[in-house]
């Protein structure tokens, strides 16, 4: 027969646990509207039952409590944090978009390129056709090209300032990071030092998801959560969890109470990639000195997106095939040289590579090595075939191993990452690509004619050099390289360090000195005994805007850079502004299925209110009648 004194024990347990169950619906109301903060619920089962010794077996022994626990759905988290990484994606990509956006965009003042454009070949022209000898036509005309190059030096001023605002919120992102693992892996153990006594830390674990939540925006995050097994006793729960953080594609950034920092160090001259990177673009390192993979297709975040307006090259890396090595004498020292061979049409014509000028590395068959200068060579075959490839000088750096060999002979050879996104470097690259193209054109006319004079045609457009205050001549490796004859056996090299056309960029784009000083220099005939009246020279230059026989970008005219460009700006902004939107829309749906589960509802609180507080009633109404019972036992019952 169980004790007389059972039912007030049993009475008990449904009063402790009403009790958690109000407290814990307090919690819940206090914190409805706390930013992460999960619903939480009182876990409870019937406590077992004790045999009594009578016919009807066992008689229930009230209710346990067993834990306080936070209601979360991980599915969902995951979801969110998918979606979180393309949202901040596109969230940088769409507010630089817009900058260059707004950069491009011609307003019909002095600012476009289609107003300079049009100012030089179609109204500075015109005057010019009117009156070939005229000095103020001229002037007029040499002081409209200064305003097309100095539209194109602001225009690269805008893009670098673009890339370096891009390049301080990388390492800003970094920063985040470092600050959001170290907090993570500093509430792992506070966790696992709680939990290991049996109990949930629920808030602190609401607060690790919030800062999980923080992290998915700034990069893609895997996260993952295991027991930790007694290995004395595979079968015993230690309570206790390993809570790992991968990013970027799977690297490790927290394992339990330990985090990966990282940590972002300036490249060097020789570790920049394209000609017109600005000085000291961030690589970013773990803090073991390994290198984090920062173009690797799986990660997403505002750090990808940074990344790929920073990098982005359209996918036009140098990349090639290695077919010889060599030695080369450089100031009385032998460097090795390596030979690329290439077949991307981009690489072919020098005026639109990228090259940097300043040295780099060259990966050959996943093993990096410095160079200090290339050299460019076009060479026809018998057959009249071309073959472009690019010879490397390796430099004499300790960082290169001694003597390259010769099974190097085959393996692809590539410098910087084929990044497909067009991004800062693109957009250079395509103004310098137009600018030496327009340049050359422009100059071999000025040059085949004659001045007013009768003196020989110099050359208008031309390049500052970074040092000096000199200008680029443009001459014999120019000329060799433009007037190349594509026949059997003939061979033309240019090297990195000759006055070529490639040295032309948005950002060094000027006037010739002289001509600039002298508009009568300017060419205004084709042969010195023609007179004012045969225009052919000034026409040849007129329809070099609109003949796309005389000047071709990207198969268009010349005339029409701004519309190349501008189309590819509008459809990377369209595209940035449309898959913000829709990810933002979906991030808004995750969020709100996530609160469904997790969220307090204030109706659905006050109901528990209710219920736990009948309950806390009943099970006080219990004892207070079991007390009635006991004091009728022992104060009224006499033997």
């Amino acid at each position: 027969m169980p004790s007389q004194f059972f039912g007030l024990n049993i009475a008990y347990t449904g009063l402790l646990a009403s009790n958690a169950a109000m407290n814990t619906t307090s919690n819940n109301i206090a914190n409805v509207q706390t930013e992460g903060y999960s619903r939480q619920q009182v876990t409870q089962q019937a406590a077992n039952a004790l045999r009594v010794f009578q016919t009807y077996g066992c008689a229930g022994a009230g209710v346990e409590t067993l834990a306080i626990e936070r209601v979360r759905d991980e599915f969902y988290d995951g979801r969110y944090w998918d979606n979180n990484a393309l949202l901040g994606e596109y969230d940088m990509k769409q507010y630089y978009m817009q900058q260059l956006e707004t950069y491009f965009d011609d307003d019909g003042k002095s600012t476009g390129f289609k107003t300079n454009f049009d100012q030089l070949m179609i109204t500075g022209l015109q005057a010019l056709l009117k009156d070939p000898n005229s000095a103020t036509a001229k002037s007029q005309f040499v002081g409209y090209a200064g305003a097309l190059t100095d539209y194109f030096n602001g225009m690269a001023g805008n893009l670098e300032k673009v890339q370096k605002d891009i390049n301080q919120e990388i390492k800003l992102k970094v920063d985040q990071i470092n600050s959001l693992a170290g907090e993570i892996a500093s509430l792992n153990k506070q966790i696992n030092t709680i939990e290991l006594a049996g109990t949930k830390a629920n808030e602190l674990r609401d607060r690790r998801t919030l800062l999980i939540d923080e992290l998915s925006k700034i990069v893609d995050v895997e996260v993952k959560e295991t027991p930790i097994i007694d290995a004395n006793n595979e079968n015993r729960e230690t309570g206790a969890n390993r809570y790992m953080v991968k990013i970027a594609g799977g690297q490790m950034l927290v394992d339990g109470s330990d985090y990966n920092g990282l940590e972002c160090v300036a490249r060097t001259s020789y570790e920049k990639v394209n000609q017109t990177d600005i000085d000291g673009l961030y690589e970013i390192y773990w803090a073991d000195g390994q290198k984090f993979n920062l173009y690797n297709a799986s990660m997403g975040g505002d750090l990808a997106g940074l990344i790929q307006m920073r990098d982005g090259n359209n996918g036009e890396n140098f990349s090639g095939q290695v077919t010889a090595t060599g030695t080369t004498t450089v100031d009385g020292k032998t460097h090795d040289t390596v030979t690329v061979k290439v077949t991307k049409a981009y690489l072919q014509d020098l005026n639109k590579c990228n090259l940097s000028d300043q040295g780099g590395i060259l990966d050959l068959g996943n093993q990096e090595f410095y160079y200090d200068s290339w050299e460019y060579t076009c060479e026809y075959d018998a057959n009249g075939n071309a073959t472009y490839s690019y010879t490397f000088t390796l430099s004499d750096s300790e960082k290169n191993p001694r003597g390259i060999t010769n099974d190097r002979v085959g393996k692809k050879a590539e410098i910087g990452t084929d990044l497909s996104y067009q991004g800062i470097p693109y957009y250079m690259n395509q103004m310098n690509e137009w600018i030496r193209t327009f340049s050359q054109k422009f100059n071999d006319i000025l040059t085949s004619g004659y001045s007013g004079n009768g003196d020989p045609g110099v050359k208008m457009f031309t390049g500052n050099k970074a040092t000096g205050g000199e200008q680029f001549l443009l001459d014999d490796a120019a000329k060799r390289y433009d007037k190349q004859e594509k026949k059997a056996g003939s061979k033309m090299t240019v090297k990195v360090n000759d006055d070529s056309y490639y040295r032309l960029t948005a950002k060094n784009f000027d006037i010739l000195e002289a001509i600039e000083q002298d508009p009568g220099l300017m060419a205004n005939r084709k042969d010195a005994a023609d007179g004012v009246e045969q225009n052919d020279l000034l026409n040849d230059l007129k329809n070099l805007a609109t003949d796309k026989s005389k000047m071709s970008f990207r198969g268009n005219s010349a005339s029409e850079f701004l519309q190349c460009i501008l189309s590819d700006v509008a459809l990377n902004a369209s595209r940035a502004n449309t898959f913000y939107a829709s990810f933002k829309d979906i991030s808004g749906t995750i969020d709100n299925q996530r609160l469904s589960i997790s969220g307090v509802d204030e109706d659905e609180e006050a109901v528990n209110l209710v219920k736990y507080q009948n309950g806390y009633n009943l099970a006080s109404k219990m004892i207070q009648t079991l007390t009635e019972i006991y004091d009728r036992l022992i104060l009224e019952t006499g033997v």
